[in-house]
C-alpha cells in the first residue's frame, strides 16, 4: 500500500488543472491555425480577377488570364491582363531575384493595364515558374535573357504584334536591358524602373548610407548589427545581411516603397491573400525567393557592371527612379543613364518614391507612359539631357 504525502495530495488537483489548461491552450491554437488555413484556402482559388466596369459588368474587351507556357524547355507561368486586348503588349520583368510582383500590383494598383496588355511573367525559378529541379547553374543572365526573348516571341505570336514594349523593375532590369541590347528589333522601347547599373557598388553605397543615418539617429543597436557584417569587402551578400538589409532599408524609407515599414504587411500579406494563386503557388513564391537558384542569380547580378557590358541601345530608353531609392541606387542609375547611348532617352525622377515608383506614384507614372513612352518622346523627362538623349557637356 502506497502512502501519499500531503504535498502529493495538494499538487494532484493542481496538476489536473494544469493538464486541462494545456489541453485548452493547444485546442485553441489548433482551432486558430485550422481556421487560418481554411481562410487562406478560401482566398486561394488560383484565378485572376476579371475586369469590370463601374456598374459591375464584365469588360468584354478586357483580358485576365493565367497561362503556362514551355519556355526554353521549362514550364513557366504568367498572368496576361489588360482592360482592352487590342492595346499594345508590354512584357513586365519583375525584380528580386525571385520576387514576382503581380500580387503586389493588386494592393498597389498601377495604371499599366489601362494602357497595355501586360504580361506579368514569373521568371524561371520564381512563383508560378518555380521548380525544385531547376539547376542553380542555369540561373544566370544568359539564361534569363534567352527566356525573355523567347517570351517576347511568344507574345508577338499570340497577339499578332511585330514589336512589344519591355519594362523591367529592379532585379529584372539587369537582364531586361541586356535583352533590349541584343534584340532591339523586337521592342518599341525599353523602360527601366529602378534600373540596375552595378549592384555591388549600389550595395556598398547603401551600406555606408545606412550606417551614417543610424549613427546620426542614435540607433546604436542597428549600427552595431550593420558594422558586424563588413559588406563592402564582400562580393556575395551574406544571408544574415540580406535579412538585416530589408529591415534597415524599410525603417529608413529607402526600401520597397518610401512609406512601407513592414514587409509582412506590405508584401507577404498581399501575396498570401491574392486570389490569383493557389495555396501551393503561394508557397512556391517563397520557395523560389529563398532558393539556391535565386541566390546564384543574385551573385551574378552583384558581380556584373552593366555600365561596361551594355553601353548602347538601339531603341528608345526610359529610366524611371525614385529619389529615395537606395535598394538600387538612384544616383548610380542617373550616372548610367548619362553614359548610355540611345536614339531617344529620358530620365524621370519620382520625388515621392523609393524603389517602386510604379506602385508609389501611379498617376504620374501613367502620364509618363501615355505622353512619352507611347509616343516615343521625352517631353516630361528631367532636364538632364536635351531631346534625343545626347548628354549635355
Amino acid at each position: 500500500m502506497t502512502h501519499e504525502t500531503p504535498k502529493q495530495i495538494f499538487t494532484k488537483p493542481f496538476a489536473r488543472r494544469l493538464s486541462h489548461a494545456m489541453v485548452m491552450i493547444l485546442t485553441f491554437f489548433s482551432v486558430c491555425i485550422g481556421g487560418a488555413l481554411v481562410s487562406l484556402l478560401a482566398v486561394s482559388p488560383g484565378t485572376p480577377i476579371p475586369f469590370r466596369d463601374h456598374s459591375g459588368k464584365l469588360l468584354l474587351a478586357g483580358i485576365s488570364e493565367k497561362r503556362f507556357v514551355t519556355i526554353n524547355g521549362a514550364r513557366q507561368g504568367m498572368f496576361i491582363r489588360g482592360m482592352d486586348k487590342t492595346k499594345p503588349v508590354l512584357l513586365f520583368l519583375h525584380g528580386g531575384p525571385g520576387m514576382p510582383e503581380f500580387a503586389i500590383s493588386q494592393k498597389y494598383p498601377t495604371v499599366l493595364e489601362e494602357h497595355f496588355v501586360v504580361c506579368w511573367w514569373e521568371q524561371r525559378g520564381s512563383g508560378l515558374s518555380f521548380s525544385p529541379n531547376i539547376p542553380p547553374s542555369t540561373m544566370n543572365a544568359a539564361q534569363l535573357v534567352s527566356d525573355t526573348l523567347a517570351v517576347t516571341n511568344y507574345l508577338q505570336s499570340s497577339f499578332g504584334q511585330d514589336k512589344i514594349y519591355l519594362m523591367a523593375h529592379s532585379g529584372g532590369s539587369f537582364f531586361g536591358i541586356q535583352a533590349a541590347s541584343q534584340a532591339p528589333q523586337l521592342y518599341h522601347a525599353y523602360i527601366g524602373v529602378a534600373q540596375i547599373s552595378w549592384q555591388l557598388a549600389s550595395e556598398k553605397r547603401a551600406y555606408s548610407y545606412m550606417v551614417e543615418q543610424f549613427t546620426k539617429g542614435g540607433n546604436d543597436d542597428m549600427v552595431a548589427k550593420l558594422t558586424a557584417i563588413p559588406l563592402p569587402q564582400m562580393d556575395v551578400m551574406p544571408p544574415a545581411y540580406a535579412k538585416l538589409r530589408d529591415e534597415a532599408m524599410h525603417s529608413l524609407g529607402i526600401g520597397t516603397t518610401h512609406k512601407m515599414r513592414s514587409v509582412v504587411r506590405g508584401i507577404f500579406m498581399p501575396i498570401m491573400l491574392s486570389p490569383a494563386y493557389t495555396m501551393g503557388e503561394k508557397i512556391n513564391i517563397w520557395r523560389g525567393k529563398w532558393s539556391e537558384a535565386s541566390t546564384y542569380l543574385w551573385s551574378n547580378i552583384l558581380a556584373t557592371d552593366l555600365t561596361v557590358t551594355v553601353r548602347k541601345l538601339d531603341v528608345p530608353v526610359y529610366f524611371i527612379s525614385g529619389i529615395y531609392d537606395h535598394t538600387v541606387s538612384y544616383a548610380l542609375a542617373k550616372d548610367y543613364f548619362k553614359k548610355l547611348e540611345a536614339p531617344v532617352k529620358g530620365f524621370y525622377t519620382f520625388k515621392n518614391s523609393a524603389h517602386s515608383p510604379l506602385f508609389e506614384e501611379p498617376e504620374r507614372f501613367g502620364r509618363v507612359l501615355k505622353q512619352d513612352v507611347l509616343t516615343g518622346t521625352t517631353t516630361l523627362a528631367d532636364a538632364i539631357t536635351p531631346h534625343g538623349g545626347v548628354p549635355k557637356p
